[in-house]
């Protein structure tokens, strides 16, 4: 629900600016505009002298302008930061088996998947970050191979160790996984 409410609205500014700015964009291009736009030519302004010096006797106009200017800079920062960040699950719905279900917490999954993955032969280190829907959690894993690790076989541990016990124990039919290995550079030694 939240997504398409961030596209409708991502849709909806995207209009409005279109709308406001084309005209602008397009006189200042030298398209001849209709009677009825907002500027006549590239040399109209946005604002007349009029326009602007009506509230220069209220002393509280351009504050106010410019407070909620801010405030609207800020919401579509915040937006902006919303739609970027990663969507970390905050629970995960677990099958009780008696037709009712818990709610294990996202992070403590998240710490077990971690300190398994980093128990496993060839691993140096290990995090996991649990994104999707409470009932259809994906992980993301980010493996720190050692020097001799070998990346196929703590894969194949992986996906039939750690992935699979997380499985079986939150009850899901399929936990996806996105696994990024990377390998630990080690020092050369001089040898005598």
């Amino acid at each position: 629900m939240l997504r398409i409410v961030n596209r409708v609205l991502t849709g909806l500014l995207g209009l409005a600016l279109l709308a406001l700015g084309g005209p602008v964009l397009a006189v200042g291009l030298g398209v001849r505009p209709p009677s009825w736009w907002i500027h006549q030519g590239p040399h109209d302004v946005l604002l007349s002298d009029a326009e602007r010096t009506r509230w220069r006797e209220a002393g509280w106009w351009w504050p106010t302008v410019l407070a909620a200017l801010t405030v609207l800079a800020l919401l579509a920062l915040w937006w902006l930061w919303a739609l970027l960040r990663p969507r970390r699950l905050a629970e995960v719905l677990v099958d009780t088996g008696d037709g009712s279900g818990a709610l294990l917490r996202g992070p403590a999954l998240e710490t077990v998947l971690a300190d398994e993955a980093g128990q496993l032969d060839g691993v140096q280190g290990a995090r996991a970050l649990l994104t999707g829907r409470r009932a259809a959690p994906e992980a993301q894993l980010w493996l720190l191979l050692e020097p001799n690790g070998d990346p196929g076989e703590v894969l194949r541990q992986l996906t039939t160790g750690t992935l699979a016990h997380a499985r079986e124990s939150t009850g899901l039919t399929a936990l996806p996984a996105e696994v990024r290995l990377r390998g630990a550079g080690h020092r050369a030694q001089r040898v005598s």
